[in-house]
C-alpha cells in the first residue's frame, strides 16, 4: 500500500518513480498530500533520487506554518502513491456499462471507446500548469582578489531550459570582500536548486560556494 516505508531506501525509489511525471502528490499545486508524505521522511532524499528530490526542495521550502494550511484534507500517508489502493475506475466503468443491459458486447465496447476517447480530448484540452519559483542565490568568491564581474558573466553563462536569470548585484560581507547576490526563476520540473549550485561551482578558480539566500514559489 502507498510508497511503503519512505524512511527506507525502496520507499524513496517508489516515490521517486511516483513523481517522474508530477509536481505534486495530488493535483497541481502543493496540498495536504505533500504534507503528509513529506511528514513521512526523514530527510532529503539521495541525490540520484532526482524527481523526489525536486519535490522535497519544493515542499521544504514552505516552513511548517505554511505546509499546515496547504489546501485539502490529510489522509493515511499509505492513501496515496501508485501502489495506494484507490477506487478502480476500471470497474465503476465496467459498472456503468452495465446499466446499459445490452447483451451486445461489440456495442458496449464501442461505447466505451467513445467515452475514453471524450475524456482523452477534454483532458488535452486542459492548459498545462507549470510550476515556476523565484530564487535568491548567494555566490562567494574566494577572496577580494576575484574578479566580481568575470564571475557574474560566468555564473550566466549556466543556461539551460526553465532557466532565466535576473538581476545581480554585489553585496559586502566584510574585509573587503563581496558576495554576487543573483536572482533567477526556474520551472519548478526543469531545474532544481542542485543543478544551479553544481553548475556555478564548478567555476571553482572563482566561486568559494553557492548558498540560497531566497525560495519563493510563483
Amino acid at each position: 500500500m502507498g510508497f511503503g516505508d519512505l524512511k527506507a531506501k525502496a520507499g524513496q525509489q517508489a516515490l521517486n518513480a511516483y513523481l517522474a511525471d508530477k509536481s505534486y502528490i495530488e493535483g497541481y499545486q502543493a496540498s495536504q498530500a505533500d504534507a503528509v508524505v513529506f511528514a513521512g521522511l526523514t530527510g532529503a532524499p539521495s541525490k540520484d533520487l532526482v524527481n523526489a528530490l525536486r519535490w522535497y526542495n519544493q515542499i521544504n521550502s514552505y516552513n511548517n506554518q505554511e505546509r499546515t494550511s496547504f489546501p485539502g484534507t490529510k489522509k493515511d500517508i499509505n492513501s496515496y502513491g501508485s501502489a495506494a489502493p484507490a477506487a478502480s475506475n476500471g470497474d465503476a466503468d465496467e459498472d456503468d456499462f452495465d446499466l446499459f443491459g445490452s447483451d451486445d458486447e461489440e456495442e458496449v465496447e464501442k461505447e466505451k471507446q467513445k467515452r475514453l476517447q471524450q475524456y482523452a480530448e477534454k483532458k488535452a484540452k486542459k492548459p498545462a500548469l507549470i510550476a515556476k519559483s523565484s530564487i535568491v542565490l548567494d555566490v562567494k568568491p574566494w577572496d577580494d582578489e576575484t574578479d566580481m564581474v568575470a564571475m557574474e558573466k560566468l555564473v550566466r553563462t549556466v543556461e539551460t531550459d526553465g532557466l532565466l536569470w535576473g538581476k545581480g548585484k554585489l553585496v559586502p560581507v566584510g574585509y573587503g570582500i563581496k558576495k554576487l547576490q543573483i536572482g533567477c526563476v526556474v520551472e519548478d520540473d526543469k531545474v532544481g536548486t542542485d543543478f544551479l549550485e553544481e553548475a556555478i561551482t564548478a567555476f571553482e578558480d572563482y566561486v568559494q560556494s553557492v548558498d540560497i539566500a531566497a525560495f519563493n514559489k510563483i
